[in-house]
C-alpha cells in the first residue's frame, strides 16, 4: 500500500491510515483538545502543529472554538463526530476510512461533514473509502461506488454508469442509486422472505 509492503512495513503503513467510525471512541471525561493531543503523540505529530491542524479542520466544520476545552461527554453527537474527523486528519494520512460518518447527525452537521469531505477529495492527494447506507450521500461524495450484498461486491462503477443498469417503464424517469441497489439485491431479499414464509 502506498508503495510499502504491508507485512514488513506494517508500522509505517499504519501511520498513513486514519479512520472515522460511526461510533468514535473517546476519553469522554477529557476535552476535545486533550483527546486530540493524545492522538498527536501516538502519531508523533508535534503538539503545536497538531493543534493548528485540528483548529483548521474544526473551523471548516463549524465547530465552536469555545467548546474546544469542554468535556467530550458534554458535546452533541455532531460535535463529537467533528472531533473524530479532526483526529483522523491530524497525521495527514494518505488513506482515510470513513465508516458511516454522518449516521445519527442532525441535518446541519451532516451537511457540514459532507461538504468538508467533498473538499478533501478535490484539494488533497488523499484516497477516501466511505461506507454508507445513504445512496444520495454515496452519489454526492464518491467517484466510484461498490454495492455489496452478503459480503460480496455485486457492482463497482461510477454513479452514472451504475444508474444505467436500471431502466424504468416510464422512460422519462431517471434511475437512482437506490433503484440500482434494490435491483442488485432484491432477488436475495425475496428468497429470504420465501424462506421465512415457509417456516410458518
Amino acid at each position: 500500500m502506498c508503495g510499502l509492503d504491508v507485512i514488513s512495513k506494517s508500522y509505517q503503513v499504519r501511520l498513513l491510515i486514519s479512520r472515522v467510525s460511526v461510533d468514535a471512541a473517546f476519553f469522554k471525561k477529557l476535552s476535545p483538545w486533550e483527546n486530540l493531543r493524545y492522538s498527536a503523540r501516538l502519531y508523533g505529530v508535534p503538539i503545536k502543529l497538531a493543534k493548528q491542524r485540528a483548529l483548521d479542520v474544526l473551523a471548516e466544520l463549524g465547530f465552536p472554538n469555545k467548546r474546544f476545552n469542554d468535556s467530550m461527554e458534554d458535546l452533541s453527537r455532531g460535535m463529537q463526530q467533528k472531533i473524530a474527523i479532526a483526529r483522523a486528519l491530524i497525521n495527514r494520512p494518505q488513506v482515510l476510512l470513513l465508516d458511516e460518518p454522518t449516521t445519527g447527525l442532525d441535518p446541519r452537521s451532516k451537511r457540514e461533514v459532507e461538504t468538508y469531505v467533498q473538499r478533501l477529495r478535490k484539494e488533497n492527494a488523499l484516497t477516501i473509502f466511505l461506507t454508507t447506507h445513504d445512496m444520495y450521500e454515496a452519489e454526492q461524495l464518491c467517484d466510484r461506488i461498490a454495492i455489496i450484498d452478503k459480503g460480496k461486491i455485486v457492482a463497482l462503477d461510477t454513479p452514472e454508469r451504475l444508474k444505467k443498469l436500471v431502466t424504468h417503464k416510464d422512460e422519462a424517469k431517471k434511475a437512482s442509486l437506490e433503484d440500482v441497489f434494490m435491483k442488485l439485491t432484491h432477488k436475495e431479499w425475496a428468497e429470504d422472505a420465501d424462506c421465512k414464509d415457509n417456516d410458518h
